[in-house]
């Protein structure tokens, strides 16, 4: 059943049919619909800020504001998913566009309202939060938020010091600010010749396409491009890292952390020991199976010599033929059958009930995404053009939003969220089973090849170049701390022997290369992508106990499915099967890899 017969051709919304698109009509019947919504909410969000100074009077007072809180949070985030779903339909059109500005404003002012409850809180003593828990039945199920919150009072200040420190804000957000402003606006790369010849501008968002092109000259000249400019400005670069640094131990020690890792660590309650293990087990396995991947590119390649601008290389062709929308729900569904008939029920029920908006129109946002709100459907966007790639996505976005749909079903309102750390999870699991399914029963030689360096991709960019970043931020932070200083000459020589640590002697190094930290964005939020490769690993150790089986494992999962953030994420893991505090999730996921990696070398050999 195609939607559009003239693939060639994208379509204008109107003429796509409403049971391809998303039912946000659920939420708000129409414009009238919402903007009644959002001129009722404005009062709920005046009365919030009459509790401000008032929730030490008691039990009753501060249940009275947690459900006017509430009440107000669950209306704004409705006005702001839909406003914001709907511009992204056709982003020509003005009024939805004008609609998600007014959430955003509202947002704002809500959060203003709001302020004062961590603050006032964390100033009242934990006898009376203990009290009011213990006198107000209904504020039982907020022991666990109020227990999280508490446990920051170590690392609060007196009032005058905390208002002071919120005033640093501005300051330390220079670097980040000016490293955008740098890298966004200011910079230019130089234009290339593109497969044709043609003279094409680079920019960061085509080098993802160049670096993958079948044109060596393409992928180098992009390289030295991107990685060339970067390194002509990569003293400027060293000093805005450098100061986001000390920006992160300014803090870490002004609130009393034992450094800035601990501080980063500390709110999700994660024990460095986590981290320590991202790093330790890249850093073991590189040398087994990264090193042996790198080679085995390079002679699928036929390379004399391979270079970084050989990493993304097209080593098998995307399967031609076309999986119609229908044949790719039913592949999902045959792929995920493992989960249970309880999950397939609801997969169906989000196809049956139009929670994805399917195909391509013009204006439509590009991309994919799972997106909605507590009291709505768990929505996904896609641009599906029936490629095996899109076949991922489905069942990748479906996955973000059954996590979603488990937990909002399962959870009340203060813990129907699930935290970044577990956020990557289920829609992992569900590629690994989709990816499973198709190499059992996949005929043709050319689709397992792809299926397999899919994987391959995979795990080099989420699991090792990752735990690659996680390894340099660890670095940089602990010479920092202890009084080195992060000079361009430091920071390129620390990239270039991670890139020989974790690549291998078959990748050569360009000095090009060695400026590439300069490039990286996450670095500005220190600690941050260690929770890609947790959640890459959370899900491996998922998915292989579902098919090998283990008793009690698709059981388990669902149980994480429903928490959403009713614990701690390392203690809703533990539960359902996954130890991040020990090595054994890790190495699974690396037994998994070797797995596929003897695969692959047996099929290239052919």
């Amino acid at each position: 059943m195609n939607h559009n017969n003239n693939k060639s051709e994208v379509p204008e919304r109107i003429n796509i049919s409403d049971q391809f698109k998303w039912d946000l009509e659920d939420i708000y019947k129409d414009f009238d619909a919402w903007q009644k919504a959002f001129d009722d909410v404005q009062a709920k969000i005046d009365s919030l800020k009459g509790y401000s100074g008032r929730l030490g009077e008691g039990s009753g007072v501060l249940l009275e504001f947690i459900k006017a809180e509430e009440a107000a949070s669950l209306e704004i985030n409705k006005l702001y998913s839909y406003a914001n779903m709907k511009s992204h339909e056709d982003m020509r059109e003005s009024k939805p566009m004008e609609l998600a500005g007014m959430a955003e404003s509202l947002l704002v002012k809500y959060s203003s309202a709001v302020a004062f409850f961590e603050p006032e809180i964390l100033a009242l003593p934990n006898e009376y939060i203990n009290d009011c828990i213990k006198n107000e039945h209904e504020l039982t199920r907020y022991e666990f938020f109020f227990r999280k919150l508490l446990r920051e009072r170590e690392h609060i200040l007196s009032h005058e010091l905390e208002i002071l420190l919120a005033k640093t804000g501005e300051l330390t957000s220079v670097p980040e600010n000016a490293f955008r402003l740098l890298t966004d606006a200011d910079m230019k790369f130089p234009d290339i010749q593109d497969e044709s010849g043609n003279k094409t501008e680079l920019t960061e968002e085509r080098w993802y396409r160049f670096s993958r092109s079948k044109s060596r000259d393409v992928r180098r000249s992009a390289f030295m491009g991107i990685h060339g400019t970067y390194d002509k400005f990569k003293n400027s670069i060293a000093a805005l890292y450098s100061g986001s640094v000390k920006g992160d131990i300014f803090y870490s020690q002004a609130r009393h952390y034992k450094d800035s890792l601990d501080m980063a660590l500390f709110s999700e309650n994660v024990p460095e020991e986590v981290y320590n293990h991202v790093v330790d087990t890249a850093r073991e396995f590189a040398p087994k199976l990264m090193h042996r991947l790198i080679a085995l590119r390079k002679k699928i390649l036929g390379l004399d010599e391979f270079h970084f601008y050989d990493i993304n290389a097209p080593i098998c062709d995307e399967p031609e033929g076309e999986f119609e929308f229908d044949e790719a729900v039913e592949l999902a569904l045959k792929a995920l059958a493992p989960l249970g008939e309880d999950y397939i029920n609801n997969f169906k029920k989000g196809i049956n009930e139009r929670w994805i908006d399917i195909y391509e129109n013009k204006g439509k946002r590009k991309g994919a995404y799972s997106w909605g709100a507590y009291g709505t459907k768990p929505y996904v966007l896609l641009n599906y053009d029936g490629t095996l790639h899109d076949v991922f996505t489905l069942v990748h976005e479906m996955g973000h939003s059954l996590h979603s749909y488990y937990s909002k079903t399962n959870q009340p309102q203060v813990y129907a969220d699930y935290t970044i750390l577990l956020a990557e999870v289920a829609s992992t699991t569900n590629e690994a089973l989709l990816l499973e399914y198709m190499l059992k029963n996949s005929e043709s030689v050319n689709h397992k090849k792809w299926l397999l360096n899919y994987y391959y991709d995979m795990v080099r960019t989420t699991f090792f170049r990752q735990a690659m970043f996680a390894d340099f931020e660890r670095e940089t932070h602990s010479y920092s701390e202890s009084g080195g200083v992060l000079t361009p000459d430091y920071l390129c020589e620390l990239w270039k022997s991670l890139n020989a640590k974790y690549y291998g002697q078959d990748l050569i190094i360009d000095s090009e290369l060695c400026a590439e930290w300069a490039r990286i964005p996450h670095f500005y939020s220190a600690f941050y992508v260690y929770k890609y490769v947790t959640g890459f690993t959370a899900a491996n150790a998922f998915a292989s106990s579902i098919l090998n089986h283990e008793e009690g494992a698709v059981s388990r999962y669902l149980k994480f499915l429903q928490s959403g953030g009713s614990d701690y994420s390392l203690n809703i893991l533990r539960r359902a099967g996954v130890d991040l505090t020990s090595s054994e999730p890790f190495e699974r996921t690396m037994k998994f890899f070797e797995a596929r990696l003897n695969e692959g070398a047996d099929l290239w050999a052919k």
